[in-house]
């Protein structure tokens, strides 16, 4: 079982850059037809089978929500490019000039730097969401996969120029549960294993050996394995999608109310779904009550978002 660690988004280091409203002109791109509606009423966040204690997945709290439309694919490289082509938008990546990369997907004639906490994790210069593993690289053959290296900040100037915004938690969850309060991953109860993954996760001994039985080492089109009962497809696994939420945990213990503090100072904000890092014996973070928090201006191979727009 999982000992808490997360594989999966090491926040960038250095001074955090603060968060600025964007300044793009909005609603340029019309919303795809695709957009599923979801149903408002009262729904449940969190859990009480807690997985992981330190990241505030318990306890259960039910919330009133109203309708909304989710988009049933994560933002792809493709729509991401469109965003970039009429905004000339530069992301945070491309604005500190790096990225984190897994070490994995590079090949020997990569020149990096490890990071330290998490060396798995490569500093590679010219890394960025058009630039997936450094120069040389590009997102043409990917088209139809989740766009990466995104920060929060990224993702809404592009939720912004889209005219939609992303999702609270408690939208993600619910979008994600699909209707089913008991259920522990969008698909119900059943545990993913080596052999039967169900979605985009590692598979084998992280972080040296990914047998791939999933049949990708990296990310998967967002339109692939099985969709839940709403239509969803990857809200486990496959990218970190993040929400509008700070992170926070919900807890009066002296230990959280520093690390809220913190997290408000940093501008650290939610990410849920886990990626195509999680494993159960590391990061058991695929679950739907799952969830980490980043400062909002990293970016890593494997943070991406969704959008959700309100119904008129």
């Amino acid at each position: 079982m999982s000992d808490g660690k997360s594989c999966c988004v090491p926040s960038r280091y250095g001074p955090a850059a603060k968060p600025s409203p964007p300044t793009i002109e909005q609603a340029r791109s019309r919303l795809p037809e695709r957009l599923v509606q979801i149903d408002g009423g009262v729904s449940q966040v969190g859990t009480s089978s807690v997985g992981i204690q330190q990241d505030g997945e318990g306890p259960p709290r039910k919330v009133r929500l109203k309708s909304y439309k989710i988009d049933p694919y994560s933002v792809t490289n493709q729509w991401f490019a469109e965003f970039i082509q009429q905004t000339k938008y530069k992301t945070d990546a491309e604005k500190y000039g790096w990225s984190l990369v897994f070490h994995s997907l590079l090949d020997a004639s990569a020149t990096y730097q490890v990071a330290a906490a998490t060396p798995w994790w490569c500093k590679v210069d010219g890394a960025d969401w058009a630039h997936p593993l450094g120069p040389g690289s590009d997102w043409a053959d990917i088209r139809d996969h989740p766009v990466v290296h995104i920060s929060w900040n990224d993702a809404m100037a592009f939720a912004h120029w889209a005219g939609c915004r992303l999702p609270t938690e408690a939208e993600w969850e619910h979008a994600a549960r699909a209707g089913n309060p008991d259920a522990r991953f969008p698909w119900g109860s059943t545990e993913p294993t080596d052999e039967a993954p169900l979605c985009n996760i590692w598979q084998g001994k992280f972080p040296d050996l990914n047998t791939c039985v999933d049949g990708y080492l990296a990310t998967a089109p967002a339109r692939s394995f099985d969709p839940n009962e709403f239509g969803l497809f990857n809200m486990a696994g496959n990218v970190w999608e993040w929400c509008a939420d700070t992170f926070k945990i919900r807890s009066q213990k002296r230990a959280a109310r520093e690390q809220n503090a913190s997290a408000r100072r940093e501008g650290v904000r939610l990410l849920k779904g886990g990626s195509y890092l999680c494993h159960i014996s590391y990061c058991y973070r695929y679950r739907i009550a799952a969830r980490t928090g980043v400062r909002a201006d990293s970016s890593t191979g494997h943070t991406g978002f969704r959008i959700v727009a309100d119904v008129k």
